[in-house]
């Protein structure tokens, strides 16, 4: 990363002490250590046909925002680590992350059901050709969780008043990025900020004014290749990968999400967010946001110009507990690398 961008080293030193504490928050900012041993730990699901993949999806990577009518559409919120991969790598990270959630009673299912769940929504999709999940006049039960947990805009607006002004002058690119997605230029003032887990370290920069009456806020961060082709270099160059995997999805998409001049840039409100799982009701229907999430996980790959079929088609010919026992794997990789990690954290800040 240092290698291709300007670090942020105090976000660096946050987030190895949120991944000391926490196997959730060691798994979802170490997908580049997932991207090393998944060819090794899930050989038998290596050859499964390559689409356009979402790379880091989990559990928390979902959201709202408004498409270009306007409506609110839920779906995954980032696409960081965006690359050509087997189909079976998403599904393994989403399954894997939600038995994770589970041991952390953030979900109320077994490892079992709650495959079960995502392969579910996901064949679902398959076999429709996808279709978004706008939250309109369909899918009320999943427009009353998102909007739950939205929250107060006051809230909301009082979080990015409260960030730390940029200390240094805003990078010229950034600046240009920043300016070309506000609603007629406004004047703005820019913050720095810290959220998730998998992009501490890079920029993060917040624009912030006021248009005719209301707030207006974008958000622009460096943008970096997978992390996949750090692991595996030899898989090709991954230039355009992030908004090409956003393009071609089945997706009613974010007119204001965009890449430009080395910087993803989106429109930051109320309604257009992240939604971890303390922000929902606690009583809810895991299975069935599970369920959407599998669907939503299709939507992205049927983007993809692969044989119509084939992942049908492979994914009759694996065994019916085939995703379980592959996040059984996974996860028992991460909890190695983690001990490991802690362990030579604990000897480095042993005194001598």
């Amino acid at each position: 990363m240092a290698e291709q961008i300007a670090v942020v080293r105090a976000d660096l030193t946050f987030k190895h002490g949120q991944m000391d504490k926490d196997l959730f928050a060691f798994f979802r900012a170490t997908f580049y250590r997932w991207a090393q041993v998944w060819p090794d730990v899930c050989a038998d699901l290596a050859g499964a046909p390559p689409v356009l993949a979402v790379g880091d999806v989990h559990v928390e990577n979902f959201g709202t925002w408004r498409d270009a009518e306007g409506r609110l559409v839920w779906g995954i919120n980032d696409f960081d680590e965006a690359h050509t991969l087997p189909y079976t790598v998403d599904l393994t990270r989403l399954a894997t992350s939600a038995i994770l959630a589970i041991r952390d009673d953030n979900i109320t299912l077994t490892p079992r059901l709650a495959c079960e769940a995502i392969l579910s929504g996901y064949t679902e999709s398959l076999a429709v050709g996808g279709r978004p999940l706008v939250l309109a006049e369909g899918h009320r039960w999943l427009r009353r969780l998102a909007i739950s947990a939205l929250g107060d805009p006051a809230r909301f607006w009082k979080r990015l008043d409260d960030l730390p002004a940029l200390s240094q002058k805003v990078p010229e690119s950034a600046d240009a990025a920043l300016r070309g997605k506000l609603v007629q230029r406004v004047p703005y003032r820019v913050a720095r900020r810290r959220v998730g887990y998998g992009s501490l370290g890079r920029q993060r920069l917040v624009a912030m004014g006021d248009w005719r009456g209301a707030r207006v806020a974008r958000e622009a961060k460096s943008l970096l290749p997978s992390a996949w082709l750090w692991a595996h270099p030899e898989r090709g160059d991954g230039g355009g990968d992030y908004m090409r995997t956003v393009n071609a999805a089945v997706r009613c998409p974010d007119p204001f999400l965009g890449v430009a001049d080395g910087w993803i840039v989106r429109r930051l409100a109320p309604d257009c967010v992240r939604i971890e799982l303390a922000m929902l009701p606690a009583k809810r229907d895991d299975e069935r946001l599970l369920h959407a999430m599998g669907w939503e996980t299709a939507n992205i790959h049927l983007g993809s110009l692969i044989e119509e079929g084939a992942i049908v088609a492979d994914l009759k010919a694996r065994p019916a507990d085939w995703l379980r026992d592959a996040s059984r794997r996974m996860l028992r990789s991460v909890e190695r690398d983690w001990k490991r990690w802690r362990g030579s954290r604990a000897r480095v800040a042993r005194p001598t």
